[in-house]
């Protein structure tokens, strides 16, 4: 079972992170496992008494999971996480994600958490160590950006752990880190959630121009652009003040 270079497999043999990683999972009724591999971090989960569905791409490692844990065989789905219908999983109730993410598609899998935001409980995964940074990062960190902001918006985040090189086989050419994703008791879902992404994206793609000059395009009121806060640059801005800004704008747009 070598790992393919073409899947980003990078292999956790440290037993004790791997245990860290699955006990970071509150307990759940429905969770999946993106990614199993060899099983490192299946065989702490697969010991709760919960309806679990790992998701390998790997026909080679699927088999191995379905042989080497038998009552996994009838849930394990042999195909790409970024291809499986999670709206179909577990009946429509909620669920978590847990994994060692492939660093290559680590991004989408957090963006399809939040396509679902509404359904899932939590995500414990493994990223490259940069990208957890900037999901965990917040207000005037060099790293708070984009992701920060949309995924904040639906989950309160925890940096956990970073994890070195030498834990996996092969080692990966960076350095790893763990985070939490919770979902939040209450989410504003009254906003343009689209709105909120254009207006994040946009301040954050010239995230040293203040907030006037980034969006004055979107802004049919230029009058609003006297407002204090389009005076500021985007990294300045809390998750609260971007949902705040971006009703102001919805709001004088439609009128």
């Amino acid at each position: 079972m070598k790992a393919k270079k073409s899947l980003g497999q990078h292999f956790l043999v440290n037993e004790y992170i791997a245990e860290r990683i699955a006990d970071a999972l509150p307990e759940e009724k429905n969770f999946i496992e993106v990614g199993p591999g060899r099983g490192v971090l299946t065989k702490y989960l697969v010991k709760r008494d919960a309806n679990f569905i790992p998701i390998e791409k790997d026909d080679v490692l699927a088999a191995f999971i379905a042989n080497e844990y038998p009552s996994l065989a009838q849930t394990i789905i042999n195909n790409d996480f970024l291809k499986v219908d999670l709206s179909k999983l577990f009946e429509g109730a909620s669920f978590s994600i847990i994994g060692n993410f492939p660093y290559n598609i680590s991004t989408q899998i957090l963006f399809a958490a939040i396509d679902h935001s509404e359904r899932i409980n939590h995500l414990v995964g493994m990223f490259q160590r940069e990208v957890a940074q900037r999901i965990a990062s917040g207000p005037g960190s060099k790293v708070y950006g984009i992701t920060s902001v949309l995924t904040q918006y639906y989950f309160d985040v925890e940096y956990l752990f970073k994890v070195e090189k030498g834990n996996f086989n092969p080692p990966p050419k960076v350095t790893s880190a763990v985070i939490r994703l919770s979902r939040k008791s209450s989410v504003d879902r009254s906003i343009d959630f689209s709105l909120l992404k254009s207006i994040v994206k946009m301040s954050f793609q010239q995230r040293r121009k203040m907030m006037r000059n980034t969006l004055k395009g979107i802004v049919k009121d230029k009058n609003l652009l006297e407002e204090e806060i389009f005076q500021r640059r985007p990294e300045s801005l809390s998750v609260e003040e971007f949902i705040s800004l971006t009703k102001l704008i919805g709001q004088k747009n439609e009128s």
